[in-house]
């Protein structure tokens, strides 16, 4: 990479990401409509499935399974929120950080407490590159 300028560099770079988006668009919209086969047919099946009151069905190609999917979710995260002290069932949540709010929490107390306890931080430089800006 020594023989090219900085110049060279980000044209090269700015190519190869359009190129890319490209490549992803056109990849997106191709599977977008496979996906759309696929629930059309995943439909279809599980109407055999309600039909013959059947938790699987097997073919000469594969079985279909009807299985149930649950999801929960928070409406009201206040009254939620004092469940969970309440009924010390902090593990009903997901372990991770949110990185808004902490980097905020971070912004406003770093330089007087550090990290809380169990608590690293991971930094690295990154490159960003722009399109100039037309004038």
């Amino acid at each position: 990479m020594s023989d090219f300028t900085l110049e060279d560099m980000v044209k090269s770079y700015l190519t190869i990401r359009a190129e890319r988006e490209r490549l992803a668009h056109d990849f997106e919209a191709a599977d977008e409509a496979l996906k759309q086969d696929q629930e059309v047919l995943k439909q279809a099946m599980l109407g055999v499935c309600n039909e013959t009151n059947a938790s699987s069905i097997k073919t000469g190609q594969g079985t279909v399974i009807r299985k149930l999917n649950e999801r929960y979710f928070c409406n009201d995260w206040d009254p939620f929120r004092t469940f969970l002290v309440n009924n010390d069932a902090i593990d009903l949540l997901e372990r991770r950080i949110h990185q808004g709010n902490f980097k905020q929490y971070m912004a406003d107390r770093l330089e007087k407490d550090g990290l809380p306890p169990g608590v690293n931080v991971m930094r690295e430089f990154d490159v960003v590159v722009r399109k100039p800006t037309s004038k």
